[in-house]
């Protein structure tokens, strides 16, 4: 399906209004100025850009669309924004909901349709692996051809020191999930995450401070799981780690700043092998050659 959708916002609303007041004030320091950051450490955007804000529905890309809205306000270059939302085939009060939100937030969005749900339903084998690829390739795809040069996605600090500890766990690798990368399959476009250094409590304190109801999971396995919640029906291996983080974090309160830090301070020298673009490397590779050294 290649219908498009314009929801135009109208006035401001005394919600959007109030929420944004609570994004310069209340959560100044927890939200915004962790925003900007990531967007200037990062340098995720930049003048000329055409930004393809992403919104799903839920609670961490509607903020994002909220802070791109104040960033627009206070930019020191041209950028452009488009609030893009995908339906990979939401029911009916799913899609409800994100219309009359964005509403609510004065968000104007752009929405096409997919049938992606339908596609994947049947899959047995990774369907929720196939529904992220094929999602993230119609987003790159539509982004593309409405003359944008990123994505925008709402992945959290939260995101990024599971997905670590999920890939050492379960996938056998020491990885992260990057503030930004470029498409392999999309030249000239880029992902970035300008969520990455806020935290999840500080998304769902700013949710409920302004009494605001989200989709949680609204794919086809879980419809229903669609109502705002912290906890899917089933725990998933991402519940598993952020079990695991919070019974570590009872006797160690450092350990998620450890966790995401852990990426930034990699010795390659203490590591028995890596890999990069010239294919994998082994300590036994460069042994004898540093002979000598002192490096224990």
């Amino acid at each position: 399906m290649n219908t498009d959708f314009t929801i135009e916002t109208g006035k401001t609303t005394s919600t959007a209004a109030d929420v944004e007041k609570s994004i310069r004030k209340k959560f100044r320091k927890s939200i915004w100025c962790k925003f900007t950051k990531a967007i200037n450490e990062y340098e995720l955007v930049k003048p000329g850009d055409k930004i393809a804000v992403c919104i799903s529905g839920g609670k961490d890309s509607m903020l994002m669309a909220k802070l791109f809205q104040e960033l627009k306000l206070h930019n020191k270059f041209d950028f452009e924004v488009i609030f893009l939302v995908m339906d990979p085939g939401y029911n009916e009060a799913n899609r409800l909901t994100i219309e009359n939100n964005a509403k609510r937030l004065g968000v104007p969005l752009t929405i096409f349709e997919t049938d992606i749900f339908a596609s994947v339903f049947h899959v047995e084998k990774s369907p929720c692996y196939l529904c992220a690829r094929m999602r993230r390739g119609h987003l790159y795809s539509k982004a593309q051809e409405l003359g944008c040069n990123k994505i925008a996605l709402g992945h959290h600090y939260d995101d990024v020191i599971e997905t670590i500890l999920m890939g050492m766990l379960y996938g056998a690798q020491v990885q992260t999930m990057m503030p930004k990368l470029h498409s392999t399959n999309f030249p000239g476009m880029e992902l970035i995450r300008p969520m990455y250094l806020i935290r999840e409590d500080d998304i769902k304190a700013w949710r409920d401070y302004n009494d605001l109801n989200f989709i949680q999971c609204a794919c086809r396995f879980t419809e229903n799981c669609a109502a705002c919640g912290d906890e899917g029906v089933n725990p998933s291996k991402r519940q598993e780690v952020k079990m695991l983080i919070r019974q570590m974090k009872q006797t160690n309160p450092f350990v998620e700043g450890n966790i995401f830090k852990s990426v930034e301070n990699v010795n390659l020298s203490t590591v028995i092998a890596y890999k990069d673009a010239d294919g994998k490397h082994h300590f036994l590779d460069t042994y004898e050659i540093s002979k000598g050294a002192d490096n224990e």
